[in-house]
């Protein structure tokens, strides 16, 4: 039974990445940090079947320890600041987790199980001011925020350790990836919820920022079996995955709203507040090296996860109204 250490297990992706390991026969070690706001909703279901330690990306002995103690074949490193942001108002605090404590956790590695096939969470939010459309492994980064220059600092970092150490390292280069167990600071799951609740005769009004903003979505369920097959490889290398399909957050709400017989136009407000200081207008992946090698593909599309997303949280409300 090959063991996998998750960081951030109670997250979206390291929730459905936990199911798919169990499915898979592997034991799973799901890394929390020790505080009084962690929620394990996403993972009541299988909370039984996975063994839960705590460590923290900016301790590392707890990461030391955590791989001494369970020896993991397999680490997926999804712990991170993640949302861009709070990464303008605690700009420290997101280079310290997302970026430096990736070299905590592969010094960690290095030190203790180097033969161990390590995972990072890299992000399209690297590219930022994009120099070439789609984006491919090889397009320059030129990240737009806190958060993105953090990315590609760990980006680089797991290639330098691959590079210096010969570990097997890989970083997937994640577009957005969206479901129903998204966090409701996100955009998506701010739009499914906002359209769930007007349904529902809850609130009359959703206020976003820039509805023009593109973003290549897909489900995330789809995407962390990416995450796996890149540690089943041959040799560790670094992946783009997305469906290579653009959607503005305007098609967002559109579909969100119309699937519950609602125009979003009389209920969406533009508002300044929430623009970024520096705004990332257009990313969209060409995953041809992932389909070619990987052989992998995104199963769910654009509309059908808009539907499942607010779908999810119509039945979430109506089951906390009762």
């Amino acid at each position: 039974m090959p063991t996998a250490l998750i960081t951030g297990i109670t997250g979206q992706d390291g929730s459905y990445l936990a199911e798919l390991l169990l499915e898979k026969g592997y034991r799973v070690v799901g890394m929390v940090r020790r505080s009084s706001t962690v929620t394990f909703e996403r993972i009541d279901h299988i909370q039984d079947d996975v063994t839960i330690v705590h460590g923290d990306l900016h301790d590392q002995s707890s990461l030391v320890d955590i791989i001494e103690k369970f020896h993991p074949d397999e680490v997926y490193n999804l712990a991170a600041q993640s949302f861009v942001p709070v990464s303008w108002s605690q700009p420290v605090l997101t280079g310290e987790v997302t970026g430096l404590g990736v070299t905590r956790l592969l010094e960690a590695i290095r030190l203790v199980k180097p033969e161990a096939r390590f995972y990072q969470a890299s992000s399209s939010e690297m590219f930022g001011k994009v120099l070439e459309v789609p984006q491919k492994e090889t397009t320059p980064f030129h990240p737009r925020s806190p958060y993105g220059v953090a990315k590609v600092y760990a980006h680089w970092i797991t290639i330098n350790y691959r590079e210096s150490y010969d570990l097997y390292a890989c970083s997937g280069i994640l577009f957005n990836h969206e479901s129903p167990r998204r966090g409701r600071e996100f955009v998506t799951r701010k739009i499914t919820t906002g359209a769930a609740r007007i349904k529902l005769g809850l609130t009359d009004e959703l206020r976003l920022g820039n509805l023009e903003s593109r973003r290549d979505w897909g489900f995330a369920k789809d995407y962390v079996e990416a995450m796996w097959l890149m540690l089943q490889q041959e040799k560790p290398d670094d992946y783009v995955v997305g469906t290579g399909v653009t959607h503005s957050v305007r098609e967002f709400c559109e579909a969100a709203f119309g699937g519950l017989n609602l125009d979003y136009n009389d209920y969406v407000v533009q508002d300044e507040r929430f623009y970024r200081p520096a705004e990332v207008d257009l990313l969209v992946s060409d995953p041809s090296k992932a389909k070619q090698n990987l052989n992998w593909e995104p199963r769910v599309q654009f509309e059908e996860l808009v539907q499942m997303m607010v779908e999810a949280d119509i039945a979430r409300l109506g089951r906390e109204l009762i």
